[in-house]
Order: structure tokens, then sequence, then C-alpha cells
């Protein structure tokens, strides 16, 4: 059979050939990806001719078609259906793809015909012809390509040395939050749950063989849906302790000796760049510049986000005092008690909402028709293309004229073989070079039901749908030349911003009345819940910033770690970096704790999980001039063109400036967070 990564796909938006595809055509693939771009990259470096973007640019752009098409499904498999064999793969090629990519980035010839240009640039170059130059050559400066040879070749090593180890630690969560996750052997101890709820632990447990028990499978954040519902203390309990434990256990899947090896690396790797930080390093090349204004900002944030957290907890402990009960408020009873605070004070109970958001109304009558009303586009189920699991779903998306936009592909429900969270990636990423279409994929990790049963979403679940869906539109919506500026290729500081804006059609008048709908009445979520859900925007926030603040402040505090510093215990320093910014809280503990911290050491986002709340500033704007159109059409098309479609080839505070007419204002996030004081 030929090896279905060797040519683009016939399949329409060159999907993926997902039926086609066997273990053995990846490695087969790699290693021919490998040799077609490095033939590809020394014909530019051995040109004699001088630089031009024609012969310098342009073939850097267009090469690399095997890699480029093996590595976005290989990489979508491992996070989404991994397998032993896949794992061990990724193991072994980690380095190599590291390797290979350092071979193109730090090659000092290629490198001298970048930085020619980046110096001589051509009045004819259109704007992202020269915004493509000097984004190559600031991202070529900055991983070391201006290095000698001796410290290029460590660089080299460091980078290998980095790729094993963030695979390592992925390798070992996935593993330790399979086996973390909670068996309970009466159903009476999961009174509070809905039946679908409870329907969909015991389907949980049939799949791993535990016929007549159910089970509790852990989310990648510390806490849980279940927990605002579980009256059962204990139970509460025991899968916060689970959630807690990953990673720290002493067992094959600890992450600690990892996390030290892998920021001890990260901290030399940057010395060699020339950056005091790892954090340097990062931000040198983010919107923020340096980690000096993130600290500046996250550190102003903590004092009144954990003083507010403080009040917030003497009103649970009141209520919990009131219910008859005696114990001290923990972190495990937290969201069970602010659900009955929030009830008490709004009449709001967002466990209880659950019958009104059920998951294929809300996703095309909600998500869906969101989209269109705001950039006019629409969706239809493609039956006939295969997703790369039975699980997954294709559509396909045009706009208002009928011209194709792309494919969008949905794989919502959680499994042992995915990693925990929510992400959106491409498949295929459009540009014109090329000539390639668009394919995006959207990940969630939601229980699955019985057969026949519907799936009924949290109010935080289906949240995180409108958010994973901004960033696909965000992918849908680039148009661009070149294919490293496509989708969102663009700051990791700014990439947030576009998701988090799409949060607000979740209630927004007109679209939530269209999908919110009881799966048995079929009621509409009346008009009232929602003005108290929105009144109750502010409440929690103390809790919910705290230990948002927390995690950032975390990942800073082990990415400020210098070359040579020596770190031996990895709980006392992150109760000490949480401790000096007063965000040590036995009753809050940080969102994401270092053994499962995967954004940071697995998932891109090292020295980056600032970003969520950087991106915020804009997103809380934005929101606000939203409110203030007379059309959201309207509205939504301006902000498609001039901020969603110039993808990466843009530089993305230029383009937010393009869009809104001035900097973003940060009034609107502490209004937003409860923080204006």
């Amino acid at each position: 059979m030929t090896n279905p990564f060797l040519a683009p796909s016939a399949l329409p938006y060159q999907l993926p050939p997902f039926a086609d595809i066997r273990d053995e055509h990846y490695e087969e693939a790699f290693e021919a990806g490998f040799a077609e771009q490095t033939r590809e990259v020394q014909a530019i470096v051995e040109d004699d001719a001088a630089p031009t973007f024609e012969n310098t640019m342009e073939p850097l752009e267009r090469s690399g078609g095997i890699l480029s098409r093996v590595a976005h499904v290989f990489w979508s498999m491992t996070s989404t259906d991994s397998t032993p064999f896949l794992e061990e793969l990724e193991e072994r090629f980690a380095p190599r793809f590291a390797a290979h990519a350092d071979s193109i980035t730090l090659d000092p010839a290629l490198y001298a015909r970048v930085r020619t240009l980046h110096e001589q640039p051509q009045p004819e170059w259109t704007d992202e012809q020269r915004y493509l130059v000097e984004r190559r050559f600031t991202e070529m400066t900055v991983a070391g390509a201006g290095l000698d040879d001796a410290a290029r070749n460590r660089l080299k090593e460091l980078n290998q040395q980095i790729a094993t180890l963030t695979t390592r630690f992925d390798k070992h969560l996935q593993a330790d939050t399979n086996d973390l996750a909670v068996v309970i052997h009466d159903v009476a101890e999961l009174d509070g749950l809905s039946d679908g709820e409870i329907q969909a632990a015991a389907a949980a447990a049939a799949e791993r063989g535990l016929d007549g028990r159910w089970l509790i499978t852990l989310p990648l954040f510390t806490g849980h849906p279940l927990l605002a519902s579980l009256t059962n203390r204990d139970v509460r309990r025991r899968v916060l302790a689970a959630s807690l434990a990953r990673g720290t256990r002493g067992n094959a899947h600890d992450n600690r000796e990892t996390v030290l090896e892998l920021t001890a690396a990260r901290a030399e790797r940057a010395k060699l760049l020339g950056f005091a930080t790892h954090a340097h390093a990062i931000m040198a090349d983010e919107t923020a510049g340096s980690p000096e204004p993130v600290m500046a900002m996250l550190t102003k944030l903590a004092a009144p986000a954990a003083a507010n957290a403080k009040t917030e907890a003497v009103a649970l402990q009141a209520r919990i005092e009131a219910a008859g009960e005696s114990y001290e408020l923990a972190a495990w009873d937290w969201d069970f008690w602010t659900e009955k605070e929030r009830t008490a004070r709004f009449d709001v109970d967002t466990a209880a909402l659950r019958p009104y958001f059920e998951a294929e109304r809300v996703l095309w009558d909600g998500v869906f028709y969101a989209a269109t009303q705001v950039y006019g586009v629409t969706f239809t189920e493609r039956d006939d293309l295969d997703g790369y699991h039975p699980d997954v779903r294709v559509f396909e998306v045009h706009n208002e004229d009928g011209s194709e936009v792309g494919l969008y592909l949905l794989d919502l429900y959680t499994r042992d073989s995915k990693r925990g969270g929510a992400w959106m990636n491409p498949l295929i990423q459009q540009n014109t070079l090329l000539d390639h279409p668009t394919v995006v994929m959207n990940n969630l990790n939601v229980p699955k039901p019985p057969s026949g049963a519907p799936t009924l979403l949290t109010f935080d679940e289906t949240t995180t749908l409108f958010h994973e869906f901004g960033h696909a539109l965000h992918g849908l919506f680039a148009k661009v030349t070149y294919p490293s500026l496509g989708g969102t290729n663009v700051f990791r500081d700014f990439v947030e911003f576009p998701s988090q804006v799409n949060e607000m059609w979740m209630l927004w008048p007109g679209i939530v009345d269209n999908y919110a709908k009881h799966i048995e009445t079929g009621e509409v979520l009346p008009a009232e819940v929602i003005e108290r859900l929105q009144a109750s925007e502010v409440f929690n926030q103390g809790h919910d910033t705290s230990e948002y603040l927390a995690a950032a402040l975390l990942d800073q505090a082990w990415h400020a770690r210098t070359a040579g510093d020596t770190v031996t215990d990895v709980a006392a320093f992150e109760r000490d970096a949480l401790d000096q910014v007063g965000l040590l809280s036995e009753t809050v503990p940080t969102r994401y704790s270092t053994g499962y911290f995967q954004h940071v050491f697995s998932g891109g986002y090292s020295a980056g999980y600032y970003s969520y709340i950087w991106s915020e500033v804009m997103d809380a704007d934005t929101v606000e001039w939203f409110k203030r159109q007379p059309s959201i059409r309207e509205a939504g098309q301006r902000f498609r063109e001039r901020l969603l479609g110039v993808g990466g080839s843009k530089d993305p505070l230029a383009a937010f400036r393009d869009f809104l007419g001035r900097d973003a204002e940060i009034a609107p996030l502490l209004k937003r967070r409860g923080l204006e004081g």
C-alpha cells in the first residue's frame, strides 16, 4: 500500500485519509519528510545568487510538504487517540524532530541569507512579505542562530533533551490521570448527580471492565465539575485528592524529577542564548516583551484576588454552619457550597442547568448559530468523511455566498487514549502559496453517556465549547499567502484573545434562547435566569482569579530559574513560590500544580500561562465594544476581516489597533473580575 503521507490527500479539503493510515506509515513518512526538507533547504543555502525573497523566503515556505502532512496527523493522534505504539514512536521521534527543526533554524548559512533580507528590505515587497522576513529573522535570532559552532551544538543537545522530557511528562501525566480515576462501589455515594451523570460514570467503568461500579475520571485542572453536585463529602475529598496527587506519587509516573531536569535544561538554554532566564527568552518574542510587565500585572492582581477569596470563604463557612454542619471549609467543599451560596444570592444553580445544555442543540443552535449570526458562515455535516476515531464528526463550512471556508472536526468525548483538557489544532492550514485549504479540529473531554442517552453539558463545558470554537474560527477565517503565517500562528500571549471573545455569545440575547432549551420540556432557559447568571458573573471571582493567578505565577517561578540554580524539593519550591505572592491557600489550591501542569511542561505554554489574563484585557474591552454596536453582523464582519482574517500575517497588536482604533484598556477586565477597587 502506498504511504498516504507521501502525497497530498485526494479527499475534499485535503482531509487526511485516516481510514488508510497505518502505524507503519508514520516512521517511513517522518524519514522521507526529514530527507526531503533537508534537500530543499540545502538547495537554498547552496544558491550562489544574492539572497532575494524569491530564492530564499519563498522556497523555505514551500519546503517540508511530507513532514508537515505527517507531523500534523501524528501529533494530533498522540494527544487524541494514542496507543502504546504511538507513545513509543513519539519518545523516539520527539528529539529527532527537534534536531531536524534545529538543523534549519540554526543553520548559519540560511541565517545569513535571512539576515541580509532583513537588513535590505525591498520596496516592492508586500506588507505580508516584510512581516514574514521580520518574523523569520527574529525567530532564528532568538532561537540562537547567531551563536558560534560550540554554543550552537550545545543548544541542539539541549533542545533534544527538552523534547524528550516534555514527551515524558505528557506520557506520565496521561497514565497517572487514568490510574487515579476514582472508583465508586455504591451508587448511593453519587447522590446529588443527575441520572445522566451517573450513567456516564457507569459507562466509563464498564469500558475498563469494572461492571457494577462507577468511575469518576479526572479533568486536566485541579478541580472537577462534579464537586459542585456531590453531596457525599468523603467522595468529594477523594476526587480532589486524586487530582492533586497526579505526577507526585513516587511511582513510575512521577513527574517531579522530569520537571527539575526540564526547568534546569530550559534555564541553561536561556543562558546560552544570552537571556537571564527561560521566561526572558520566551517573552522576548511575545507582545509582553519581558517578564517584568507580566509580573507587575500578575502580582498587582494577586492581593485583591486573594482578599476577595477570603471574603468568599467566610460566606461559605457561614452557609455550612447555617446548614447544621460543623466542619471547616476545605478545598473539596468549595464548589459544592459555592453553588448553595449562588442559589441563595442569585437564585441560580449552575449544576441544575445541565438539562438546558444538551450537546447537540448547543452545537447546532448555539455555537454554529452564533457563528452564522456574527460572521455569516453555515455548517453542513459530512457523514461521508471519516475522522480518526468513531466519535469524531466532520463539518463543512461555507460563507454566505456559498464559497468554501474549510472543514471543522469535533472530538467531544473523553477516553483513556486522549489527554486531558480542551484544545484546537490545525490539520491543514490555509495559504495561497501552496494552495492549501483549511482543516481544523476541536477536542474536549466530556464524559460520554450510554448509547442512546443525551449528552448534557455543564455550564463550564458549554463555555469551553464556545471558547475552543473561537480558536477554530481564528484558524478557519485566516487568509494568508505564506504557510508559517497562517491560522493561529500568532504570539502566544495573543492567541487566547479570539477564543475568549467567542465565549460572549453563550449568553448573548437572541443566541442563548435559540439553543438553551430544556431537554424534556423544550422550555427556553428563562430570561430571568439568564439575567441572574449575568448578575452573578463577579460572584466567586476571588476564588477563580486566585487559582488562575497562582498557576500563572507558579509557571513564572519555575521559569525564573537561572542556570546552575539548584532545586531538589518540588513541593517546597511550589509552596514558597505561592507564599511569596500571597496565594498559598489550602482552600484555594492552584488551578494546576507542578506534577500535572501540562500547559507549561509539555503543552507549549512554558512561561506563558499568563497569556490567558493578558489576552483577557483585550477580550473584556472587545466584549464591551460589541455591546455598543447596533448590528452584531456588521461588527462581526469587522472583527473577522481586521483581526481573525489576518492570521499571523500582521503584528497582532497592530491588528487590534486596526480593529478597535486604539490600544486595549484594562478597566473592563477589572470590572469583570471584581477587582475595580
